[in-house]
């Protein structure tokens, strides 16, 4: 087992390694379509909805860089991608960007030679259990049967927790967010184990969410964000900035509604005008046109906005900002200065 998951990785850094050398803003363009990674289906952060349009809160990542690469927040292409396939995927070039609910860790940002270009959503693992369980702390689960999704964080999470406090686990390997949700609903484990922001995405669709309770632990640091491969540090630029657009438009007042007004001339704030283009030469610095914030702004609303559409207190989901609230909220959402 060491030895494939060492082949593994070295297999995934070896893709890495291959496909750094093109210049993706250049396959990008040719293309006409950012290829763009997503969960194969989470309530509030990736789904098709009924008519197969693609639509959530790491969707809005994937619009907001084609919308500032190609003007066009419809010119994607989304490839849903599992715990276990999602690097691959990236590696090899099948995909430009992974946005799909992906921790940043060491190993991940080094061995796997990925850049993770910043943080979209402050997270920590929970357990859902069944409210027949009785079961009020996750210290009470000694024994359970657990679902986990393998090629995740979770996994090793999960046995970290259970051992500190010395109790034991069996193991329910899945390999969707939906088989997950299948097999805990169907009684195939006592537990569901993941990023508590899923577990409440997936509670909200139950036909009787009540029956279900996620508990009060958060036994991990999950710093979900968008990644991209090594090597290709402009293309990592482009959608490093884009998210920051999306956070700083949500702090300087900037939205989906005054986006278009704001940047139709310079105005009183000089952050604001440099960007959405009108003072300064940004966009060119990142092989982008003067509009590229602007645009992306325009197409999926500032990072408040997205947040509160697809996940926030007024959503079936039901997520409070809490950490994910601007800094100075009390969050920790903060942008670098455009300047």
């Amino acid at each position: 087992m060491k030895n494939s998951v060492i082949l593994g990785t070295l297999a995934v850094a070896g893709l890495a390694a291959a496909g750094a050398s093109a210049a993706t803003l250049d396959d990008v363009k040719a293309r006409g379509t950012l290829n763009c990674g997503v969960t194969t289906g989470v309530p509030g952060f990736a789904e098709p909805d009924a008519n197969g349009v693609w639509q959530g809160f790491d969707v809005a990542v994937c619009r907001a860089v084609a919308a500032a690469v190609l003007g066009d927040a419809e010119a994607v292409t989304f490839v849903p991608t599992t715990g276990k396939t999602r690097f691959t995927a990236l590696a090899s070039g099948e995909i430009d960007v992974l946005a799909r609910n992906t921790t940043w860790t060491f190993s991940r940002d080094t061995d796997l030679k990925f850049d993770f270009v910043g943080v979209n959503y402050y997270d920590g693992q929970g357990f859902m259990v069944p409210t027949a369980l009785g079961v009020a702390s996750a210290k009470e689960l000694d024994g359970a049967t657990v679902c986990i999704q393998t090629g995740t964080t979770t996994e090793l999470n999960l046995a970290d927790y259970f051992r500190v406090n010395g109790m034991s686990y069996e193991p329910v390997p899945i390999e969707t967010g939906a088989e997950a949700v299948q097999q805990f609903l169907a009684g195939a484990c006592d537990v569901y184990t993941t990023d508590a922001s899923a577990l409440a995405a997936q509670r909200a669709g139950f036909a009787n969410p009540d029956d279900y309770v996620v508990l009060p632990e958060i036994v991990s640091k999950e710093p979900l964000g968008p990644l991209v491969r090594h090597g290709d540090s402009e293309w990592a630029d482009i959608v490093r900035w884009t998210l920051n657009a999306l956070i700083s438009a949500e702090e300087l007042g900037v939205t989906k509604e005054n986006v278009e007004q704001m940047a139709s001339a310079p105005g009183d704030n000089p952050e604001i005008n440099r960007m959405l283009g009108t003072e300064g030469e940004l966009g060119a610095m990142i092989g982008l046109s003067s509009s590229w914030a602007k645009d992306a702004i325009a197409a999926v609303g500032n990072y408040g906005e997205v947040f509160d559409e697809n996940i926030g207190e007024s959503t079936p989901i039901g997520l409070q900002r809490g950490l994910n609230a601007q800094y100075k909220d009390g969050g920790l959402m903060y942008s670098p200065p455009f300047r």
